[in-house]
């Protein structure tokens, strides 16, 4: 029988976890110049992080999807929102003190709380979600030959929107997951999940499989206090370990 929880769900934001904690402790290597290699321009990296972070946005997008399939109502809609916006700011700060230069003003949190209020209105869109999502992907790969073409569209470069992605340079940050495109992944999780919920939901919800797939579900369950508290363990300990090597 599929357990009261959407296991398979759970476990593919597990899945998600492991892949970014991997991810992350390679970065860290880096940092401490245990290995060389450049995160910031080798595509090796560079399209790791991409597909992360797009695994992350889309399971967002199912478990908005399975929210409002059970009815969530809005206070606890905003408890789990706070927690999200917190979290980000915290990120935000201690971001700034290890990168003062580069630190994380709108990451992937930041994204995460702005978008899920897009998608919690725009819940009963249905099929149209598929089309906004692929818009909001469009739009930000418009953007560029935009600003090409109309110079004007200077100020989106600049700090008060890079928070909307429709930019034609990068901002200077260590991460940045912007509204445009990545709302469109989110958007497309939710129809996803709503279709699954209608035709398939035994994909989500039934009996987990494979081998070590029950620790994936646990820890997609706590995904976000994972996500808060693996870098400051990582970082300790290999801060500890390059003390004692030296």
């Amino acid at each position: 029988m599929p357990s009261a929880r959407y296991d398979r769900l759970d476990a593919l934001r597990g899945a998600a976890i492991v892949w970014m904690t991997v991810y992350h402790f390679c970065f860290d290597l880096n940092h401490f110049r245990w290995i060389r290699q450049d995160f910031y321009a080798d595509p090796v990296w560079t399209w790791q992080r991409t597909a992360i972070v797009s695994l992350f946005l889309f399971c967002a997008g199912l478990s908005q999807a399975v929210a409002h399939a059970q009815g969530q109502s809005w206070p606890r809609f905003w408890r789990r929102w706070g927690q999200i916006a917190a979290c980000a700011l915290l990120v935000t700060i201690g971001s700034w003190y290890m990168f003062p230069r580069s630190y994380i003003f709108f990451g992937v949190l930041h994204g995460i709380a702005a978008m899920l209020l897009v998608v919690r209105l725009t819940a009963g869109w249905g099929r149209g979600l598929w089309l906004a999502g692929a818009a909001a992907i469009g739009l930000w790969a418009l953007a560029p030959m935009a600003h090409a073409a109309w110079p004007s569209l200077e100020f989106l470069n600049r700090g008060p929107f890079h928070w909307l992605g429709l930019i034609s340079r990068k901002p200077v940050t260590e991460d940045y997951v912007p509204v445009f495109p990545w709302l469109g992944v989110m958007w497309w999780g939710m129809a996803a999940g709503q279709w699954l919920l209608a035709r398939r939901p035994a994909l989500l919800q039934g009996r987990l499989m494979a081998p070590g797939a029950g620790a994936l579900a646990w820890m997609g369950r706590w995904s976000l206090t994972w996500y808060m508290l693996h870098q400051p363990v990582l970082i300790g300990v290999l801060t500890v370990v390059a003390a004692l090597v030296r």
